[in-house]
């Protein structure tokens, strides 16, 4: 069992960058493929970004392509978000997951564990 606490979350402007941090509790993080979700208001939870076990494989929603990195480091149990170039449209709660499933998926299903989300506004 693993638990995820995110931070980094706040109000940014249009074009500002933003990294989001997501601690794992467990030792056994790094049998873990991660992925990142994110929540506007009013609408579904959706995919943003994952990787793999040993953060070889990458994996992005089109609409932050480019624009978003996904890493890891095992050896201290974290995984980020850089985002770039950030957009009033990618305002939401933002998650993060871990998955047992070894591919990287988009689907919510697929993850098992969850954490709390932070914040993320971006003003025009």
């Amino acid at each position: 069992q693993v638990q995820l606490v995110e931070s980094g979350g706040g109000l940014v402007r249009a074009g500002d960058s933003l990294r989001l941090s997501c601690a794992a509790s467990g030792r056994t993080f790094s049998s873990y493929f991660m992925g990142w979700f994110r929540q506007a208001p009013g609408k579904e939870r959706e995919f943003v970004a994952a990787i793999s076990r040993s953060g070889s494989h990458t994996y992005y929603a089109d609409s932050v392509k480019g624009r978003f990195t996904i890493s890891r480091d095992n050896a201290k149990n974290m995984v980020y978000l850089q985002m770039n170039s950030l957009k009033p449209e990618d305002t939401a709660v933002y998650y993060c997951a871990a998955t047992t499933n070894n591919i990287l998926t988009t689907l919510r299903r697929r993850y098992d564990y969850w954490g709390q989300g932070t914040q993320v506004t971006v003003s025009s």
